[in-house]
């Protein structure tokens, strides 16, 4: 491994892939701050923008772009007190009391070094777990494999959204934009209604553009947003030998709480960083007495902070090794690897390993980029996120229009475009999550090629595929992931 991933860091460090990272970087914080904007819709609005670009630039760019989102939305929580996406909500609380008194340069400086910090740590946990997880899953068969994508289905459906069945309803409609196109079994055409354009199916890409930016978009204009108007300024971004001392442990523990929570599907960043912020706490109130004055404390924005970055770390490696993603951005990042031909799973270490290594190495490339960054022109971020919302949401409608149309040049995919996000304003009016549907127009064919195999080999005999011990353990797992989901709602409730 550790050859693989010097090849790979050596192959980032190349001047055209450093020019590569650092404008993903740069697009995604720049995106990423715009308050209502999320890593998701950020990702999935320039995704686009990677696609005049060979395989290991394109991946090194929506690398750096992911990880600059991800850092974006701090600025406008810790400045303006308007969280940019909703993990950073906690950082808000106490990152814009610091600001209030004058010391939200050290709160920046905390946020944009604990990101640092736990995105490298996260790095180098990936380049040790993934092929581990990899060569593990690579004696699964087809059952096996079905049986996966079936426990992926369980869990998105249960943990995203207080209301499961809503979930349950949006894997479906999913699965159902995912039977558009010619079936590969038989080579029957399926709910093409007679358009040509359609006999290839509706790309992925599509569908992630216009429930994550469409969508979301037409709701947040629907809503409205109230203008953030800054009440703080970003002067003397640095730390204080004190702010290193409590800043430190914070960013360690932190680390050690996102990494693993990020691996599983756990509802996204927000619980690590939750968890973090209650442990800072906890742990301040058995030594020193934590900042109720409301100056704010270092602590609950360091901790938070990395654990939000770590988070977006451990979600890479179920989306490497396994084909599964565990958040709305994971599913918009598995959407470009398959754009580019590839496959995440357990064959995408051997098969595709430089391509791979090279990503892994430049996410600690980006890291120190963003570090660059977003240390001295956090002033320039601040004034970039006051962008008045008619024109951040006609922007977004733009970009959403011209990134769709670059993908094929098919007004096809305009219409499509148009129709999947009138349905995903409805759905996000109603509150259903968006990921399942992103996830089931991804997952869904390949399960129903591994599920087609699987009965091949077994001569159509459903007892033996469901009797294979790696099938029958993953099947239970799945049925006690909606089960404890269920019972945990339920106790929730009569609480």
């Amino acid at each position: 491994m550790s050859s693989d991933f010097v090849t790979g860091l050596l192959t980032a460090l190349t001047p055209f892939h450093l020019l590569c990272a650092f404008g993903g970087a740069a697009l995604g914080t720049a995106v990423g701050v715009l308050p209502g904007i999320g890593p998701a819709m950020t990702v999935a609005l320039l995704l686009p923008a990677s696609y005049a670009l060979e395989p290991a630039a394109g991946l090194i760019l929506l690398a750096g772009i992911y990880y600059g989102a991800m850092y974006g939305g701090s600025t406008t929580s810790i400045l303006f007190n308007v969280p940019g996406e909703s993990a950073t909500i906690v950082t808000a609380i106490e990152g814009h009391k610091m600001a209030r008194h004058g010391r939200a340069g050290a709160a920046l400086a905390t946020a944009a070094i604990g990101s640092f910090v736990a995105g490298t740590i996260g790095t180098l946990l990936i380049a040790l777990a993934g092929p581990a997880i990899a060569r593990a899953a690579l004696a699964m068969g087809p059952a096996e494999q079905f049986a996966l994508i079936v426990l992926a289905f369980a869990m998105v459906t249960s943990v995203l959204g207080e209301r499961p069945l809503l979930g349950v309803a949006s894997l479906c409609l999913g699965l159902l934009i995912g039977l558009v196109g010619i079936d590969a079994q038989t080579g029957e055409a399926r709910l093409t209604f007679g358009v040509a354009q359609l006999l290839d199916g509706i790309d992925v890409i599509v569908v992630a553009v216009a429930f994550f930016a469409v969508g979301e978009s037409l709701f947040l204009a629907w809503t409205g947003i109230e203008q953030a108007t800054p009440r703080a300024s970003a002067s003397s971004v640095r730390l204080t030998g004190d702010d290193w001392r409590r800043s430190v442990p914070a960013w360690l523990r932190g680390t050690l709480i996102g990494f693993p929570l990020g691996a599983v599907p756990a509802g996204g960043a927000e619980l690590p960083t939750l968890i973090s912020y209650g442990l800072e706490r906890r742990l301040a109130r058995g030594g020193r007495e934590w900042e109720n004055d409301g100056a704010g404390a270092i602590e609950g924005v360091a901790g938070p902070e990395a654990a939000n970055n770590a988070s977006a770390a451990g979600t890479l490696v179920p989306l490497l090794s396994l084909g599964i993603p565990t958040t709305a951005t994971a599913a918009v990042l598995l959407a470009a690897l398959q754009q580019y031909g590839l496959q995440p799973g357990p064959l995408l270490f051997q098969s595709e390993g430089v391509l791979v290594w090279a990503l892994l190495g430049s996410l600690l490339v980006g890291n120190a980029m963003l570090l660059v960054l977003n240390l001295p022109l956090a002033g320039f971020w601040a004034r970039l996120a006051a962008v008045p919302a008619p024109w951040l949401h006609a922007g977004i409608m733009v970009l959403a229009t011209v990134g769709t149309w670059t993908l094929h040049r098919s007004s096809v995919d305009l219409v499509v475009l148009a129709a999947l996000g009138a349905v995903a304003f409805v759905w996000r009016v109603l509150e259903c999550p968006a990921v399942p549907v992103v996830i089931g127009v991804m997952l869904g064919p390949l399960a129903e090629q591994h599920l087609q195999r699987a009965l091949t080999v077994a001569d159509g005999n459903w007892s033996a595929i469901v009797g294979r011990p790696a099938t029958a353990l993953l099947l239970t797992m799945a049925a006690l992931v909606v089960t404890g989901s269920l019972v945990m709602r339920w106790r929730a409730r009569r609480g």
